[in-house]
């Protein structure tokens, strides 16, 4: 039984050899703090938009109402009227 056990043992041993070729060498800290970075934003972005079928349009939409109230608050800043006219007939 001894001899069968080392045989087999022998048997694998080989296969091991090559084993120093599969090994996966790990990134330098700030490579690897870019990686998780990049992963954390990428799954922002996905639970972000999830359910919706064109994100792009909704980005698009978002932008051009945020340009609409940035131009509504310069204008009642400069007419100093707070949005309301007066009409005197």
């Amino acid at each position: 039984m001894l001899q069968r056990f080392n045989k087999r043992m022998g048997m694998c041993l080989p296969c091991l050899g090559g084993a120093a070729d599969d090994v996966i060498v790990t990134p330098d800290p700030e490579t690897r703090r870019q990686q998780l970075a990049e992963a954390a934003e990428k799954r922002q972005k996905d639970t972000a938009y999830r359910g919706i079928k064109n994100p792009e349009a909704v980005e698009r939409k978002r932008k051009k109402q945020e340009e609409i109230e940035k131009q509504e608050m310069t204008s009642s800043v400069s007419g100093g009227g707070g949005g309301l006219k007066w009409q005197v007939g």
